[in-house]
This record gives C-alpha cells, sequence and structure tokens, in this order.
C-alpha cells in the first residue's frame, strides 16, 4: 500500500479512538471511502473486530469511475475545480430555491475532492486490498447500491468470493449512497447483522 494515500492515517486514529475508549473489540461500519478505513483497519487489527461492515466500499479492487479519477485529477483540481463547485453549488440552490422535487444525494464538495486526490490515480484506486480479502476472519456483510456510479457492483461480487465469511446484499435501484436512498432496508439488514 502507498503512503502517499491518508487511509493508513485515519485507521490509525480509530485504533486510537477505540484505545481511548477502552473499547476491546468492536463491530465497524464504513461507507465509500470510510470502508477502506475500515477495511484497512480490520486488517490490521483484526482480533478487535467482531463484525465488519463494508458500503459502496473503496479498497475491494483498483476500478472506481473515470468521472471521480477526473474531478480529483490535479489539473482539475488548479483549473476547474472551484469554478465547478462553485457552479454546483448554485445549481443546487436553484433547485432548493425553486421547489423542484429534485433532491442531491450525495453533493460534491471541497474536501471530498481534496480527500480523493489522495486515493485514486489517474490509473484508479490508489489503494487495494483485493490480495489480502482472505485474511478478513470476522463476520463481513457487503452492502452495495446495484446502479453504484462509484465503485462498480461487481468489486462486491468478486470480494464476497474472497471473504470467507461473508455476506452481500445489493439492493437494486440505488446507487453509491444505498443507507440515504433506501434507509429503512440498510438499517434492517444492519440489525439483522449486527444483531
Amino acid at each position: 500500500m502507498s503512503e502517499g494515500g491518508r487511509i493508513p492515517d485515519f485507521a490509525a486514529f480509530v485504533n486510537d479512538f477505540s484505545y481511548s475508549l477502552e473499547l476491546k473489540r468492536i463491530s465497524l461500519v464504513g461507507h465509500s471511502v470510510g470502508g477502506g478505513i475500515a477495511l484497512h483497519y480490520a486488517l490490521m487489527f483484526p482480533h478487535k473486530i467482531k463484525k465488519l461492515v463494508l458500503v459502496g466500499s473503496m479498497g475491494l479492487d483498483k476500478a472506481i469511475a473515470p468521472w471521480v479519477r477526473f474531478l480529483c485529477a490535479s489539473i482539475f483540481r488548479r483549473s476547474l475545480g472551484k469554478v465547478m463547485l462553485a457552479m454546483l453549488s448554485a445549481t443546487e440552490w436553484l433547485v432548493r430555491f425553486s421547489g423542484a422535487p429534485f433532491e442531491f444525494v450525495n453533493p460534491l464538495s471541497w474536501a471530498k475532492i481534496d480527500m480523493g486526490k489522495n486515493i485514486t490515480l489517474r490509473e484508479g484506486q490508489l489503494v487495494s486490498f483485493k490480495d489480502r480479502l482472505p485474511e478478513l476472519n470476522m463476520p463481513t456483510l457487503l452492502i452495495w447500491g446495484a446502479n453504484d456510479a462509484i465503485v462498480p457492483v461487481n468489486q462486491a461480487c468478486a470480494a464476497a468470493e474472497l471473504i470467507p465469511d461473508c455476506q452481500l446484499h445489493v439492493i437494486e435501484g440505488c446507487g453509491h449512497t444505498v443507507h440515504k436512498q433506501k434507509v429503512c432496508e440498510f438499517t434492517q439488514l444492519l440489525i439483522r447483522f449486527l444483531g
């Protein structure tokens, strides 16, 4: 794993945080980049994890949506990033002002683009734990939107074959934010798995 990414730093933070709370074993849920952090943490400290839930998670393979790589590229961030974000913010404001029944489920922010530069390359994700997935020795649940336009659902299907004790739930009619798009179904899956 490249040291240029921030995922190891965030995983170290999770470890310090759980240690400060004197938590011996935890169940960990992570979405997108948070899933990559949870996955890295579970591989670093498997004895500390009761159960692991990855939702539209990064880190299962290298592939990622081309538009994400484009938005996170340094040339985009330097030349068009702030202008594009201002245009997106104005569009979001106009939609809300007009009262249109449209919702920005996962709005883009400068923080997301900044984090993206540390986890993506022109070729794809900077961090992939695909070769280490068989090491996960805790019960693992993968929850994915069938229409995830950021991390393809085929990564979850391939990962489910590699992780020894794994359940996969693909939710139809959902994209990358299943926890927001299908709250009840997502919550029921978590309750059953973590219960």
